[in-house]
Protein backbone atom coordinates (compact mmCIF):
# COMPACT_ATOMS: atom_id res chain seq x y z
CA UNK A 1 0.00 0.00 0.00
CA UNK A 2 1.25 3.50 -1.12
CA UNK A 3 2.52 5.48 1.53
CA UNK A 4 -0.29 8.68 1.95
CA UNK A 5 2.76 10.75 3.55
CA UNK A 6 4.76 10.47 0.50
CA UNK A 7 4.41 13.81 -1.61
CA UNK A 8 5.14 12.91 -5.74
CA UNK A 9 7.57 15.09 -7.14
CA UNK A 10 9.33 15.23 -10.43
CA UNK A 11 12.50 17.18 -11.01
CA UNK A 12 13.68 17.54 -14.92
CA UNK A 13 17.70 18.46 -14.05
CA UNK A 14 19.83 19.78 -16.43
CA UNK A 15 23.96 17.98 -16.02
CA UNK A 16 25.16 20.09 -18.39
CA UNK A 17 27.52 18.52 -21.64
CA UNK A 18 30.06 16.72 -19.83
CA UNK A 19 32.53 18.42 -17.75
CA UNK A 20 31.09 17.74 -14.06
CA UNK A 21 32.02 20.68 -13.35
CA UNK A 22 29.54 22.76 -15.43
CA UNK A 23 26.45 21.60 -13.31
CA UNK A 24 24.40 24.15 -11.23
CA UNK A 25 24.33 24.85 -7.74
CA UNK A 26 20.65 24.27 -7.86
CA UNK A 27 20.64 20.69 -10.05
CA UNK A 28 23.18 19.77 -7.25
CA UNK A 29 20.86 20.33 -4.32
CA UNK A 30 18.42 18.29 -6.73
CA UNK A 31 20.72 15.48 -6.97
CA UNK A 32 21.54 15.46 -3.49
CA UNK A 33 17.13 14.80 -2.32
CA UNK A 34 16.54 12.68 -4.92
CA UNK A 35 14.90 9.45 -3.76
CA UNK A 36 15.33 7.98 -6.99
CA UNK A 37 17.78 9.21 -10.34
CA UNK A 38 17.11 7.98 -13.53
CA UNK A 39 19.73 9.36 -15.41
CA UNK A 40 20.51 9.15 -19.51
CA UNK A 41 24.19 8.02 -21.22
CA UNK A 42 25.47 11.33 -21.53
CA UNK A 43 25.06 12.00 -18.12
CA UNK A 44 28.99 12.39 -16.66
CA UNK A 45 28.60 9.74 -13.83
CA UNK A 46 31.25 11.04 -11.46
CA UNK A 47 28.02 13.23 -10.79
CA UNK A 48 25.91 10.41 -8.93
CA UNK A 49 28.53 10.96 -6.22
CA UNK A 50 26.37 13.61 -4.81
CA UNK A 51 23.17 11.51 -4.19
CA UNK A 52 22.20 9.81 -1.08
CA UNK A 53 23.77 6.97 -0.57
CA UNK A 54 19.89 5.31 0.18
CA UNK A 55 19.11 6.85 -3.62
CA UNK A 56 18.20 4.43 -6.48
CA UNK A 57 20.21 5.24 -9.14
CA UNK A 58 18.99 3.51 -12.62
CA UNK A 59 20.14 3.77 -15.91
CA UNK A 60 17.75 5.08 -18.63
CA UNK A 61 19.87 5.67 -21.36
CA UNK A 62 20.76 4.73 -24.88
CA UNK A 63 24.48 3.36 -25.90
CA UNK A 64 24.81 2.86 -30.01
CA UNK A 65 20.97 2.16 -31.04
CA UNK A 66 20.23 0.29 -27.99
CA UNK A 67 17.54 1.37 -25.71
CA UNK A 68 17.64 0.47 -21.71
CA UNK A 69 13.98 1.47 -21.58
CA UNK A 70 11.96 2.99 -24.77
CA UNK A 71 10.41 6.23 -24.15
CA UNK A 72 7.15 5.20 -22.90
CA UNK A 73 8.84 3.26 -20.24
CA UNK A 74 10.72 5.95 -18.83
CA UNK A 75 7.48 7.86 -18.73
CA UNK A 76 5.92 4.87 -16.54
CA UNK A 77 8.88 4.72 -14.56
CA UNK A 78 8.78 7.94 -13.54
CA UNK A 79 5.41 7.73 -12.72
CA UNK A 80 5.48 4.31 -10.41
CA UNK A 81 8.69 6.01 -8.34
CA UNK A 82 7.55 9.21 -8.20
CA UNK A 83 4.57 7.49 -6.29
CA UNK A 84 6.15 4.92 -4.57
CA UNK A 85 9.44 6.95 -3.61
CA UNK A 86 8.55 10.50 -3.30
CA UNK A 87 10.98 12.79 -5.20
CA UNK A 88 12.45 11.60 -9.04
CA UNK A 89 15.38 13.11 -10.33
CA UNK A 90 15.00 12.90 -14.02
CA UNK A 91 18.96 14.00 -14.85
CA UNK A 92 19.71 14.75 -18.57
CA UNK A 93 22.40 15.74 -20.45
CA UNK A 94 23.03 19.29 -21.34
CA UNK A 95 19.83 20.88 -21.05
CA UNK A 96 16.46 19.14 -21.13
CA UNK A 97 14.65 21.44 -23.00
CA UNK A 98 17.18 21.33 -25.57
CA UNK A 99 16.22 18.21 -27.89
CA UNK A 100 15.93 16.41 -24.46
CA UNK A 101 12.40 15.53 -24.32
CA UNK A 102 12.27 17.16 -20.80
CA UNK A 103 9.02 18.97 -21.62
CA UNK A 104 7.22 15.39 -22.82
CA UNK A 105 8.23 13.74 -19.83
CA UNK A 106 6.71 16.60 -17.48
CA UNK A 107 3.43 16.54 -19.58
CA UNK A 108 3.10 12.67 -18.71
CA UNK A 109 3.42 13.28 -15.14
CA UNK A 110 1.14 15.76 -14.10
CA UNK A 111 -1.46 13.65 -15.89
CA UNK A 112 -0.95 12.04 -12.67
CA UNK A 113 -0.93 14.46 -10.44
CA UNK A 114 2.99 14.61 -9.11
CA UNK A 115 4.24 17.58 -8.46
CA UNK A 116 6.52 19.20 -11.54
CA UNK A 117 9.80 21.19 -11.52
CA UNK A 118 12.76 22.15 -13.71
CA UNK A 119 16.39 22.86 -13.33
CA UNK A 120 18.08 24.22 -17.01
CA UNK A 121 21.44 22.80 -17.34
CA UNK A 122 24.31 24.01 -20.56
CA UNK A 123 23.41 22.66 -23.48
CA UNK A 124 26.02 20.73 -25.56
CA UNK A 125 24.95 23.25 -28.07
CA UNK A 126 26.72 26.33 -26.43
CA UNK A 127 29.13 25.01 -24.14
CA UNK A 128 30.92 22.66 -26.67
CA UNK A 129 32.69 24.85 -29.36
CA UNK A 130 33.09 27.21 -26.21
CA UNK A 131 35.40 25.22 -25.10
CA UNK A 132 37.09 24.67 -28.57
CA UNK A 133 37.71 28.76 -28.40
CA UNK A 134 34.95 29.12 -30.81
CA UNK A 135 32.17 32.12 -30.65
CA UNK A 136 28.95 31.45 -31.98
CA UNK A 137 28.47 35.26 -32.46
CA UNK A 138 31.02 37.75 -33.28
CA UNK A 139 30.61 41.09 -34.78
CA UNK A 140 31.69 40.79 -38.36
CA UNK A 141 31.41 37.56 -38.76
CA UNK A 142 28.13 35.98 -37.30
CA UNK A 143 25.07 38.17 -35.64
CA UNK A 144 22.76 34.81 -34.97
CA UNK A 145 23.06 31.16 -34.97
CA UNK A 146 20.88 28.02 -35.04
CA UNK A 147 20.70 25.21 -33.29
CA UNK A 148 18.62 21.98 -34.92
CA UNK A 149 18.99 18.62 -34.43
CA UNK A 150 20.33 16.67 -37.58
CA UNK A 151 18.09 13.54 -37.14
CA UNK A 152 14.15 14.00 -36.72
CA UNK A 153 11.69 11.73 -35.39
CA UNK A 154 11.58 10.24 -38.40
CA UNK A 155 14.93 9.62 -38.74
CA UNK A 156 15.27 11.94 -41.47
CA UNK A 157 17.46 15.27 -41.69
CA UNK A 158 15.77 18.45 -40.50
CA UNK A 159 14.59 20.79 -43.13
CA UNK A 160 15.75 23.15 -40.99
CA UNK A 161 19.11 22.72 -42.06
CA UNK A 162 17.88 23.24 -45.66
CA UNK A 163 16.81 27.00 -44.41
CA UNK A 164 19.81 27.49 -42.07
CA UNK A 165 22.01 26.93 -45.39
CA UNK A 166 20.85 29.88 -46.96
CA UNK A 167 21.70 31.83 -44.24
CA UNK A 168 24.60 33.87 -42.92
CA UNK A 169 24.07 32.64 -39.34
CA UNK A 170 26.42 30.06 -37.24
CA UNK A 171 24.73 26.66 -37.52
CA UNK A 172 24.83 24.12 -34.54
CA UNK A 173 24.03 20.42 -35.58
CA UNK A 174 23.59 18.19 -32.41
CA UNK A 175 22.70 14.47 -33.42
CA UNK A 176 23.60 14.83 -37.03
CA UNK A 177 26.58 12.35 -37.12
CA UNK A 178 24.83 10.14 -39.67
CA UNK A 179 23.43 13.16 -41.87
CA UNK A 180 27.34 14.31 -42.01
CA UNK A 181 27.00 13.91 -45.89
CA UNK A 182 23.60 14.76 -46.30
CA UNK A 183 24.51 17.88 -44.36
CA UNK A 184 27.85 18.39 -46.55
CA UNK A 185 25.74 18.14 -49.73
CA UNK A 186 22.83 20.92 -48.91
CA UNK A 187 25.91 23.44 -47.92
CA UNK A 188 27.51 22.52 -51.24
CA UNK A 189 24.02 23.33 -53.02
CA UNK A 190 24.03 26.65 -51.34
CA UNK A 191 27.67 27.20 -53.05
CA UNK A 192 29.21 26.64 -49.17
CA UNK A 193 31.88 24.38 -50.13
CA UNK A 194 34.56 26.93 -48.47
CA UNK A 195 32.48 27.91 -45.23
CA UNK A 196 34.74 27.09 -42.01
CA UNK A 197 33.27 23.64 -40.34
CA UNK A 198 34.15 21.83 -36.94
CA UNK A 199 33.70 18.51 -35.66
CA UNK A 200 33.49 18.38 -31.48
CA UNK A 201 33.27 14.68 -30.28
CA UNK A 202 32.80 14.39 -26.34
CA UNK A 203 33.45 18.17 -25.99
CA UNK A 204 33.99 19.30 -22.66
CA UNK A 205 35.27 16.40 -21.60
CA UNK A 206 38.37 14.80 -21.04
CA UNK A 207 38.14 12.35 -23.85
CA UNK A 208 37.10 15.74 -26.55
CA UNK A 209 38.24 15.35 -30.28
CA UNK A 210 38.49 18.09 -32.42
CA UNK A 211 38.40 18.33 -36.26
CA UNK A 212 38.22 21.69 -38.34
CA UNK A 213 37.86 21.93 -42.20
CA UNK A 214 35.23 23.46 -44.67
CA UNK A 215 32.17 22.02 -46.21
CA UNK A 216 33.72 20.12 -48.97
CA UNK A 217 36.92 18.66 -46.83
CA UNK A 218 35.48 17.95 -43.27
CA UNK A 219 34.09 13.92 -44.06
CA UNK A 220 37.49 13.61 -45.11
CA UNK A 221 38.95 15.41 -41.51
CA UNK A 222 36.34 12.98 -39.65
CA UNK A 223 37.31 9.99 -41.84
CA UNK A 224 41.13 10.73 -40.52
CA UNK A 225 40.35 11.61 -37.08
CA UNK A 226 37.84 8.65 -36.59
CA UNK A 227 35.39 11.09 -35.25
CA UNK A 228 32.42 9.71 -34.42
CA UNK A 229 29.13 10.75 -31.98
CA UNK A 230 28.14 11.74 -29.77
CA UNK A 231 29.49 14.94 -31.61
CA UNK A 232 28.55 18.67 -32.47
CA UNK A 233 28.59 20.15 -35.82
CA UNK A 234 29.72 24.02 -35.88
CA UNK A 235 29.19 25.65 -39.38
CA UNK A 236 29.91 29.39 -40.11
CA UNK A 237 32.63 31.86 -40.44
CA UNK A 238 32.96 31.98 -36.79
CA UNK A 239 35.08 28.57 -36.83
CA UNK A 240 38.08 30.41 -38.50
CA UNK A 241 37.67 33.11 -35.66
CA UNK A 242 38.52 30.18 -33.24
CA UNK A 243 40.96 31.38 -30.49
CA UNK A 244 43.18 30.20 -28.56
CA UNK A 245 42.49 29.06 -25.03
CA UNK A 246 44.94 27.72 -22.30
CA UNK A 247 43.54 24.69 -20.26
CA UNK A 248 40.87 24.85 -18.10
CA UNK A 249 41.81 21.41 -16.62
CA UNK A 250 45.03 22.83 -15.96
CA UNK A 251 43.65 26.42 -14.81
CA UNK A 252 41.53 25.11 -12.04
CA UNK A 253 43.08 22.11 -10.56
CA UNK A 254 43.07 23.28 -7.42
CA UNK A 255 39.73 25.07 -7.26
CA UNK A 256 37.99 22.42 -8.31
CA UNK A 257 35.12 20.83 -6.07
CA UNK A 258 35.69 17.81 -5.05
CA UNK A 259 32.94 15.47 -5.92
CA UNK A 260 34.18 12.55 -3.64
CA UNK A 261 33.40 15.67 -1.15
CA UNK A 262 30.40 17.56 -2.52
CA UNK A 263 30.01 20.66 -1.41
CA UNK A 264 27.90 21.67 1.18
CA UNK A 265 24.51 23.05 0.35
CA UNK A 266 21.00 23.56 1.87
CA UNK A 267 18.44 21.71 0.53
Amino acid sequence: MRDKNIISKLTVVGAGPGDPDLITLKAIKAIKGAKVILYDALVNEVLLKYASPEAELIFVGKRKGCYAYRQQQINELIVARAKSHGHVVRLKGGDPFVFGRGAEEIDYAKQFDIETYMIPGISSALAVPAYQGIPLTKRGSSESFWVITGTTKSHKLSKDVLLAAKSKATVVILMGMGKLDEIVRVFSDEGKQNVPMAVIQNGTTKNERFGVGRVETICDVVKKKQLSSPAVIVIGEVVSERTKLDSLATEFQNQSLSLTEPVEVSR
